[in-house]
């Protein structure tokens, strides 16, 4: 089996690395082509056919256009006449399909659906598509652009199978033409060891608020800032940490508003170890957004052992059980979260233990990099043998 795992870049976002490196692990060849941005450490099983400036990238067209020309030339000639239909960088395309079409994966995986119209082709040469539906992709951006939407309707019909990372994700996709038979629903995974689990209570004085999460409305910030607002109003010691979001505008003028300096602190992005030991030393991980598909970032704090309350969105409640694992409230409510914070400081040491020891099982039983890599390895298979 022969898997092209694409996301334009290389490293990709964390995720996708592990679903890459999990899949060649089991013995799988995964091709990553792209812009490459720093040195990777794959296994034998990952090639790399990447370029990381304009010198490589021409390098790379060159190298391709004359093996095509040698040893594919009927199936170039094709390719370079479907490409004469569209407009755009002949230069950038080249450096993208050209190795694609030589190396010909038997599965080439899109793991950012709004490019689903530029990768199509590649079905034309005998090469099934699977698609990655995730978060905005999926539930927003083609709200907002037409264009988009209809790319999708016509598109999708035609996909061989969808990789939906959430329940919620799946239903979404289903309007815009999806076939339910060709789409599995397949959690995130984490790689455990990468996460010690810690369960047990910090020693400040302050409850420790923690949210990481790019700066975007998305991302629900300013209800838990007014959520924070309200916990200060009620005489509630706390600091509440944002990562991700730094010198935000929006965000600084609300603190302010808000009379929050004291109390919330915007941070840059940190590296991997830095947010880990965060996550660990928060009594409670916010996670105040209007839509995700699943949050990666809630998945490692569950992990890690801090206290997850969560709004109601996308596919959260398919992870979090009010009062089981976590803690779920309606989103845009900051008054039911800043009320769900409260109930989670009332709880005795031993109650909140037994909450991370859930979530901590949680992940192990259902958020694993095994049950990723299993299930996605069943797409594939199932993909190849319709």
């Amino acid at each position: 089996m022969k898997i092209a795992i694409y996301s334009g870049t290389a490293p990709s976002t964390t995720f996708i690395e592990r679903l890459i490196k999990g899949i060649a692990n089991k013995g799988v060849t995964v091709y990553i082509f792209g812009i490459q941005n720093q040195n990777l450490n794959y296994n034998k099983n990952c090639k790399l056919i990447t370029y990381s400036n304009n010198v490589s990238k021409l390098f790379l067209i060159l190298k391709y256009s004359l093996l095509l020309s040698l040893f594919k030339s009927k199936e170039k000639k094709k390719l370079d006449s479907l490409y004469s239909k569209k407009t755009g960088s002949k230069i950038n395309w080249k450096a993208k399909c050209y190795p694609v079409l030589y190396h010909k994966p038997d599965i080439f995986h899109l793991q950012w659906v709004k490019g689903i119209a530029e990768w199509m082709w590649v079905k034309e040469f005998g090469c099934k598509i699977v698609v990655s539906l995730r978060g905005t992709h999926i539930t927003i951006s083609p709200l907002a652009d037409s264009t988009l939407a209809t790319n999708y309707r016509s598109n999708f019909p035609n996909v061989d199978g969808f990789h939906a990372v959430s329940k919620a994700i799946k239903n979404e996709a289903l309007l815009y033409n999806a076939d339910a038979t060709k789409m599995d629903v397949v959690y995130s995974g984490l790689q455990l060891s990468d996460f010690p689990f810690k369960n047990g209570s910090t020693s400040s004085s302050k409850v420790m608020l923690l949210s990481v999460g790019r700066s975007h409305w998305l991302k629900g910030y300013r209800y838990g800032l007014q959520a924070a607002s309200l916990l200060k109003k009620r005489g509630i010691a706390f600091q509440y940490d944002i990562i991700g979001v730094d010198q935000e505008e929006e965000l600084l003028f609300l603190r302010h508003q808000l009379n929050l300096e004291q109390e919330v602190f915007f941070h840059p992005y940190m590296s991997f170890d830095a947010i880990n030991l965060k996550m660990q030393n928060a009594a409670i991980f916010l996670l105040p957004s209007v839509t995700e598909g699943i949050a990666n970032v809630a998945l490692e704090a569950m992990a890690l052992g801090s206290i997850v309350l969560s709004s109601d969105c996308g596919g959260m409640t398919e992870v979090i059980q009010d009062g089981i694992n976590g803690f779920v409230t309606k989103s845009r409510d900051a008054a039911a979260m800043a009320q769900k914070v409260e109930t989670i400081i009332a709880l005795s040491d031993n109650e909140k233990a037994i909450i991370r020891d859930n979530a901590r099982a949680t992940i192990c039983n259902q958020f694993s990099e095994y049950q990723m890599v299993k299930g996605i390895l069943e797409l594939y298979n199932k993909v190849l043998n319709q």
